[in-house]
């Protein structure tokens, strides 16, 4: 699928949620409008997409690396799984994870590639990779890694600024010099499906940045218990909140709920491929509002306070956590899939029927 120029478009006649358009250009030159768009995305839906940001080469780069990495024989994909403990980088197999309190297991496989290990390449920090991965590393994985983190990086200075945070205050708990959860992800969904490829959920870490060619996003808008297909846009990519920056923001920002299901329509006979990039803070750094920095934090979290704010869970343990409980072999029941919640746990604890894995 990665290197077909036609695929069937996207259907008109499923529902969908029409995302905010943000330019990242406009961004940069600090246009107040555009700035404008961004906070209200972030702060209502958390989802928005990103004209203009200029890694589309580097993007089609890992459509690439990802096809000929996830199409290695299984035997040699496995040297690289990820294992049972909670770690997020290597491979994970298709049925690994479950996607629901009744314990269906995921239709997707992926493979994570450590935001330290590129940095550090050729020298490991957290484990090594596919020979098809090492191929491209210099000429498509790194490149695509930095110019995500340079987005992610603009971004981040804009919420510091928005939210009255001191300067620096979000770029230091993601600086380099300590190991982190960011990652580059492949993900490869099978044609005719019927069931999710990932579950319901908020993202672990701080900001992602996602390149889709075909549907099957789909986003629970707040205060609504319908899922919506965010529809593909060629050049955009797709950006959301995740669970640590609405933790740092006292809950201004928004993480929202999504999960991935089959394409819709005609799309759905085609092999699906994802590219994204997360953004997590340092391991060490604990998750908590930063009150004492920001009166708009302070206000936002005292007016709602929630268990994730007090849990003194660092970003790692958060994110370890979380894979732990979702995967198959550490699942003792019901109780497990709750386990692995993250700043959506409480709507989900209560509305369990909002996050069953079929359509």
């Amino acid at each position: 699928m990665p290197g077909l120029t036609k695929l069937p478009s996207f259907p008109a006649n499923v529902p969908t949620h029409s995302l905010v358009v943000v330019d990242y250009q406009l961004l940069k030159a600090g246009h107040k409008d555009e700035i404008a768009k961004l906070w209200h995305a972030a702060t209502h839906l958390g989802f928005w997409y990103l004209s203009n940001h200029g890694v589309d080469r580097e993007v089609n780069a890992m459509f690439d690396v990802g096809a000929e990495s996830l199409a290695l024989p299984m035997s040699e994909k496995m040297k690289y799984e990820q294992g049972d403990n909670g770690d997020s980088f290597g491979y994970k197999a298709k049925g690994m994870i479950v996607t629901d309190l009744n314990g269906t297991r995921d239709t997707v496989e992926f493979l994570n590639i450590a935001q330290d290990d590129a940095m550090s390449w050729p020298q490991p920090t957290h484990c090594t990779y596919p020979s098809t991965v090492n191929a491209r590393m210099n000429d498509a994985v790194i490149p695509f890694i930095r110019k995500s983190m340079a987005v992610n990086n603009t971004l981040l200075d804009i919420f510091e600024r928005l939210l009255g945070l001191p300067r620096g205050s979000l770029a230091q708990l993601h600086a380099m010099d300590e190991a982190c959860g960011s990652e580059a992800r492949i993900v490869k969904t099978p044609p005719n499906q019927n069931s999710a490829g990932i579950g319901a959920h908020t993202d672990f870490g701080t900001l992602t940045f996602l390149h889709n060619r075909l549907g099957g996003l789909q986003v629970m808008p707040p205060g609504t218990q319908e899922w919506l297909y965010v529809k593909p846009v060629p050049g955009y990519a797709i950006c959301n909140i995740g669970d640590a920056l609405a933790i740092f923001s006292g809950g201004v920002l928004r993480s929202n709920l999504h999960r991935v299901m089959p394409p819709p329509g005609e799309q759905s006979r085609y092999e699906r491929y994802s590219v994204a990039f997360f953004t997590r803070p340092k391991d060490t750094v604990v998750l908590r509002p930063l009150a004492e920095k920001s009166a708009m934090v302070a206000e936002a979290a005292a007016k709602d306070p929630r268990d994730e704010y007090t849990s003194g869970a660092t970003a790692g343990e958060w994110t370890a956590r979380r894979i732990r409980k979702l995967r198959v072999r550490n699942r003792k029941g019901p109780e497990t899939w709750y386990e692995s919640k993250g700043t959506e746990h409480q709507s989900l604890k209560h509305t369990p029927e909002t996050i069953r894995a079929t359509a």
